[in-house]
């Protein structure tokens, strides 16, 4: 589990994050300004630093009141490097880059453990954005679906106990699409009985099980694109197959 508390907010089907400590915490993406300056206030918190997932407007529309009402600072995640490093409390939360959404999409990884040549830290939480939801995947308004693809293959490499934390509640629409697309899968079932839009959130392990969009290995897939007559011969086509089916 991450050394930083996450706190989720909901602002209709957006969701906000607040990653904290004892003292000083980090807002993403937040939208449910007025809910998590009043969480702030009630933990004694200071709000250090501002910033967002990618750039639409539905995830930035709370920077200004939340800068307006504190002594924080905004960090542009545009500007992030990829494996930047954002540090509260001595604990670091990463940024990757993952392009795909939108071409400045970036996801954060709080806690876990350092793999062995220290590049990429494992298990914890990863808050998504619009990159990868609870079941589903975000729409590609960047084009570039291949990047898009390396972006959700870099994801998977992460273990399967890492947390997933979305930038949408699309949970009962993404469950209902992967039941369409494998009626006999059943995981989509007991993922939809366990789901609680207090707290939305899976494992990567449990997105493995259930969204479409990352079982593209899935013998009950390459079925379904092979029904479609889609190509399906590469993890790349058939990737692109799938973002493909309306």
């Amino acid at each position: 589990m991450p050394h930083l508390s996450i706190e989720q907010f909901r602002c209709g089907d957006n969701l906000a994050y607040l990653l904290y400590g004892k003292k000083e915490a980090v807002a993403i993406d937040g939208v449910a300004w007025e809910e998590m300056l009043s969480f702030l206030d009630k933990r004694g918190l200071s709000l250090t630093y501002v910033t967002n997932t990618h750039g639409h407007f539905d995830h930035t529309a709370g920077n200004e009141p939340l800068l307006r009402h504190s002594q924080a600072q905004y960090l542009d995640h545009d500007e992030f490097p990829d494996g930047g490093i954002i540090e509260i409390e001595g604990e670091s939360i990463r940024v990757y880059r993952t392009p795909g959404h939108t071409a400045d999409s970036v996801c954060f990884h709080v806690g876990g453990t350092p793999s062995t040549d220290d590049t990429l830290l494992t298990g914890g939480a990863l808050i998504t954005g619009d990159t990868l939801f609870n079941g589903t995947v975000g729409n590609c308004f960047s084009g570039d679906q291949r990047a898009f693809f390396r972006s959700i293959n870099r994801l998977l490499a992460l273990p399967g106990d890492t947390l997933i934390y979305a930038g949408h509640d699309y949970v009962r629409d993404s469950v209902a699409l992967a039941k369409q697309l494998e009626p006999d899968n059943p995981e989509v079932d007991r993922f939809r009985q366990t789901y609680d839009p207090g707290h939305v959130y899976s494992t990567l392990a449990e997105e493995l099980q259930i969204n479409p969009y990352l079982r593209f290995n899935e013998p009950a897939i390459i079925d379904l694109l092979k029904e479609h007559d889609l190509p399906r011969a590469t993890e790349e086509e058939r990737w692109l197959s799938l973002m493909s089916i309306e």
